[in-house]
This record gives structure tokens, C-alpha cells and sequence, in this order.
């Protein structure tokens, strides 16, 4: 499933609202295939992978194309008809469809940087090229070539002469210069930290408190210490018991053992410290040789991979630059990773993004029954934010810190941990992004009738202003709420989620519900193009942990009062719905 960021993401980060309803007539047809599957998924057998080299894995340049946007109609106060969830998926992935006809090989740009994209200079005397020629500079030996009567090279056609990748992006990168780290630097003790992280719980440095504190003030001091000290006793263990975890992590992690506790409950780090060290080299290891292997460039004259069950070389992979490549999914992916939290500066940095596309193209092609979808690129970022923390002495690194700056073996590991990670939490819910995304259509359904049983006069009132439950509520299901709180709050719920069984299925159901009836009352009060342009810029931008833990507890009412029974699934006719809270 697609989502365009720039049409849906929560003006909570926007100065404008989004548009409303899109024209009926930009639907495609039902039969579109959402999340293809890539055929050389098999291509990373990581088993079979050597442990050898320390080189960092290149990432290669981007193809050029032209996109296309789709048209849109000015939303009204009418209500729209009701539509089939087949439907709204048609009518979403009509606006991320690009323009993909242009299939000339661009060639490839030696002139690399050290992530094996063509170097800023590079692409801004391509930029210098371009301008002049669409400016009808004579000087331009391709623009008297291409143009005629005084008409200019048309920008597909510049883009294909020149194979400026950065056309990719919209513009040429522009990143922000590096500056000095604000005390944000890594810990002289990150070498340890690597080998295991459990190494990291003997630094915790507990601040001293002022002279001057209240006694409320030193209260909450002393039971920070309390917390942590209790995390410690856990997580120092030779063999950790999760069960003890899972119930101090409920009602959060302190941010000096988030990124070990993380791991732990998700089953990427084994419970006993005899295996970490071991595992997390071997994990690491095979990551960055399956990147290698991903991203490396064929033998001369090699016609690509061929994919499974056919007869010949894939016409998507290996387009001219001597690798094997998926072009369609790296195409996506170098789109959506620059749109990742373009309002924190952390992501806005050439060594993130370029972490970031590596991930995600990893996980794609080793998961064809779903590919890369919109929207993991949104997961991935809370646990690349809080695996970078553990190795700073400021865990506050959202702003100041360019990742670029660190030593080669931290991002190295950020990068691989956030990868098994990202992989751990998708293999739970990887129904949410297979073709149809039946994950979510459950979960829309199931959230139309709890909210029917928790507050059947907000549920009327929408139904009667003309409002689908799947016009909002998809994209909490398939982000994760991520778009409407902020990364820090996000980190919080996850603390919860990871402490709950089937906690990014299940409770999230019931954490969406709490989250809809918040707004109970101001709804109410809306018709329908009010209730869309409420739901899409909701006021969280100030929400602090104390909101998202209300939140949560209100959540675990509802599951406590519903989980496990029909009666509240049950609709007017009495009959009980399809579709509910698994």
C-alpha cells in the first residue's frame, strides 16, 4: 500500500492542510497490485554468506524519472459515497504512481562519493549544464541538439542526457553542513558498548540534583534511580528473564537501557550473556555482506539475475550498470527515505538516508510477499534513533548530531541492529502490507465496532456525516500512529507495545480506539470536511510522555473490558461482524 507523504502525512508537522477527497476518476482498477513481489529475493542467502572484508557496503545511484502527480478535487462539506476498502487502496496508489516509462539506462557516474552515489560537485555542474541549456544558452552543445525553433530540451529529455540522479529527489541533496556536536559525542567507551551492550549499564551516570530542589523534585530524582537500578539488576542477569522485563517495561524504559531491552524483547539478543557477544557479531557480520551481495556490481558484460521460473534475465534488474539490482524497489525507496521526518534534523543527513535506503532495500528483496510498502520507512526510524543513542554521551540527538561524524563500526552496528530489529517487528504484522493488506482491512473493521461499543454516539455521528472509518484510520494502522505523534511519544508506546503480547497487532487496536474517542466530543461537533481536516492535523504536537501514557492506560481499559469477547463485535442486527481483534 502506498501513502504519499506529502498528501497525508499530519499537518501536526505542516503549515497546511492537506487536501481532503481525491476525484473519483483517479482510481485505478481493483485488480492493482499493492506491494509487488521481486523476484530476486533469493539472490541473499545469508546463510551462505562470507564473514570477510570490513569495507562499508556502497549504495548505488538512483535511476531518473519523471513523476507524474495526480489531480485532485477541492474537498466539500457533501458527504462522499461509501466505498470498498478495494476501493480507497485503488484510489491511494493512483497518487503515488509514477511515471515510468522512461527506461533508458543512464549510465553510472564514477565520480562517487563514499556511499557510491555521484558526489554533490558532480551533480551540481550536471545542475549548472542543465539550467543553461533550458535557458537556451548557445554555449550548450546538447541544447542545439535537442532543440529546434527555439524549443528547448524538455526536463525528461535533460534528465536522460545528463543521468543527473539527483532529478530522483526533485532537487539536487542539499545537506545540512556538519557542525560542531553540542557535546552530542560518542562515548569513549563505545568499543565495549559494541562487543555487548550489556557493557553499557556500568556507565549510567546518575545527575546530581541541585541544592535548591523540591521535595517533589527530589522525589521523582530518587525514583528515576530506583528504575534504573531495577532495569540494571534485570538486564545484568547471566540469564535475563523476560517475563520480569516485560512487566517494568510496560510503564516505560529509561532511555539509558531502551536500545538492550529493546533487543531483548523483540528476540534479537538471546537471554543468555553467554551468546550476545557471539550473536551480535554474527547478525552484523551477515547483514553488511547482504548488503554487499545486494548492492554489488556483476562481471563486465553479465546480463543480470535471472529470476525464478523464467527463461531469461529480469526486466527490472541489472538495468545497465552492472548490478543486481532491483531498480522498481531502490526507485521507491530513494523517494520516500528524504520525506522520513523532514522536520528532525537527524534525518536530514546524507549518512542517515543513506543508512535508511540500505535497510529498507535489504528487507524488501528478503521479503517478495510483500516488497518495500510505504510506510516501513516510518518504523524503521525509532529503533535506528534509539540504537544511535546508546553509543552518545547526549541521548537527545535529534537535533546536533550528524551521524556522519561517528566512527564507521557505530553506524555499522546501528545500522544492522535496526535492520533484525525492523525484521522482528514486521514478521508479526506482515499481513498489514501483503497484497490486499488483510492486516489492516481486519483492524479498520475492528476499530469501526469497538469504537460502536465504546462510544456509540461518536460512531453515529460519523456514520451519519458520511465518514469511513478507513478514510482516517488506515494510516494509524499502517504507520503505526506514527505520523500523528512524535518520534519521541512513538518510542514511548513502543516500550508498551514490545511489553504486550501481540502488542503492535493487538493493543495497538485498542490504542487507536483511546486515541479516536480523545476527540469525542470536539467531533461531535464537526460535519464531515471538518472532521477530515481534525483528524489530519490532530493537536499532539505538544504531547509529552505523561499524554501517551493516558493514553496507553486507557487503551489497556478497553482491551480488559473487549479482548476476547464477541458481545462488543456484535452490530444493530445482532449479528456478530467478520472482521475483529485478533
Amino acid at each position: 500500500m502506498t501513502i504519499d507523504r506529502s498528501e497525508s502525512t499530519s499537518p501536526f508537522w505542516r503549515s497546511n492542510a492537506p487536501p481532503l477527497k481525491r476525484n473519483a476518476s483517479s482510481a485505478s482498477g481493483s485488480g492493482k497490485v499493492i506491494g509487488a513481489s521481486y523476484s530476486h529475493a533469493d539472490m541473499l542467502n545469508f546463510s551462505s554468506l562470507s564473514i570477510s572484508g570490513n569495507s562499508r557496503p556502497r549504495t548505488p545511484p538512483t535511476i531518473s524519472r519523471e513523476h507524474s502527480a495526480s489531480s485532485k478535487n477541492p474537498s466539500t462539506s457533501t458527504p462522499p459515497p461509501r466505498r470498498t476498502f478495494t476501493g480507497y487502496l485503488s484510489d491511494t496508489n493512483r497518487d503515488w504512481a509514477a511515471d515510468d516509462d522512461d527506461d533508458d539506462d543512464l549510465g553510472y557516474d564514477e565520480d562517487e562519493d563514499e556511499f557510491g552515489l555521484p558526489s554533490i560537485a558532480s551533480m551540481r555542474r550536471k545542475d549548472k549544464k542543465l539550467t543553461k541549456a533550458r535557458t537556451g544558452d548557445s554555449s550548450s552543445g546538447t541544447s542545439a541538439k535537442y532543440a529546434a525553433g527555439g524549443t528547448t530540451l524538455s526536463p525528461a529529455g535533460w534528465r536522460i542526457e545528463t543521468g543527473d540522479i539527483a532529478e530522483e529527489r526533485g532537487v539536487i541533496p542539499s545537506y545540512p553542513s556538519p557542525k560542531k556536536s553540542e557535546g552530542k559525542i560518542v562515548r569513549p567507551q563505545y568499543k565495549e558498548i559494541l562487543q555487548d551492550p550489556a557493557n553499557a549499564l556500568h556507565l549510567i551516570d546518575h545527575p546530581q540534583v541541585s541544592t535548591n530542589a523540591t521535595s517533589k523534585e527530589l522525589e521523582a530524582h530518587s525514583a528515576r534511580i530506583s528504575r534504573i537500578n531495577k532495569f540494571k539488576r534485570i538486564l545484568q542477569a547471566s540469564s535475563i528473564n523476560l517475563s520480569e522485563l516485560r512487566d517494568s517495561a510496560w510503564s516505560g524504559i529509561p532511555e539509558e537501557v531502551r536500545a538492550i531491552s529493546w533487543q531483548l524483547l523483540l528476540g534479537y539478543l538471546p537471554t543468555s550473556s553467554e551468546r550476545r557477544v557471539s550473536t551480535l557479531e554474527r547478525k552484523r557480520r551477515e547483514y553488511l555482506d547482504g548488503v554487499k551481495q545486494a548492492f554489488e556490481r556483476g562481471t563486465a558484460g553479465s546480463e543480470g539475475p535471472v529470476a525464478p521460473n523464467s527463461i531469461g534475465p529480469s526486466p527490472i534488474i541489472n538495468k545497465g550498470r552492472g548490478r543486481g539490482l532491483d531498480e522498481a524497489v531502490w526507485h521507491q525507496i530513494s523517494i520516500d527515505v528524504p520525506r522520513t521526518n523532514p522536520h528532525l534534523e537527524l534525518y536530514s543527513y546524507e549518512a542517515t538516508q543513506r543508512s535508511l535506503e540500505r535497510i529498507l532495500y535489504v528487507w524488501a528483496i528478503r521479503h517478495p510477499a510483500s516488497g518495500y510498502v510505504q510506510g516501513i520507512n516510518d518504523l524503521v526510524t525509532p529503533f535506528w534513533q534509539v540504537f544511535l543513542a546508546s553509543y552518545i554521551t547526549d541521548p537527545d540527538i535529534e537535533f546536533g548530531m550528524d551521524p556522519g561524524q561517528l566512527p564507521k563500526p557505530v553506524l555499522d552496528a546501528v545500522e544492522a541492529d535496526s535492520f533484525w530489529c525492523l525484521t522482528k517487528l514486521l514478521d508479526g504484522i506482515q499481513d498489514n502490507y501483503i497484497f490486499a493488506q488483510p492486516g489492516i482491512q481486519r483492524q479498520v473493521a475492528a476499530l469501526r465496532d469497538l469504537t460502536a461499543r465504546i462510544d456509540s454516539t461518536l460512531a453515529k455521528h460519523l456514520e451519519a456525516q458520511g465518514v469511513e472509518f478507513i478514510q482516517f484510520s488506515f494510516r494509524w494502522m499502517n504507520c503505526l500512529l506514527m505520523r500523528e505523534v512524535s518520534v519521541k511519544n512513538v518510542i514511548r508506546m513502543w516500550d508498551t507495545y514490545m511489553a504486550e503480547d501481540q502488542g503492535f497487532s493487538e493493543f495497538h487496536l485498542y490504542v487507536c480506539a483511546a486515541f479516536l474517542v480523545k476527540w469525542s466530543d470536539k467531533l461531535a461537533k464537526m460535519d464531515f470536511s471538518e472532521i477530515m481536516m481534525f483528524l489530519q492535523a490532530l493537536p499532539t504536537r505538544e504531547w509529552t510522555e505523561k499524554e501517551i501514557e493516558l493514553l496507553l492506560s486507557e487503551a489497556f481499559i478497553w482491551q480488559s473490558l473487549f479482548k476476547g469477547s464477541s458481545a462488543h463485535l456484535k452490530g444493530p442486527n445482532g449479528q456478530v461482524a467478520s472482521a475483529s481483534p485478533r
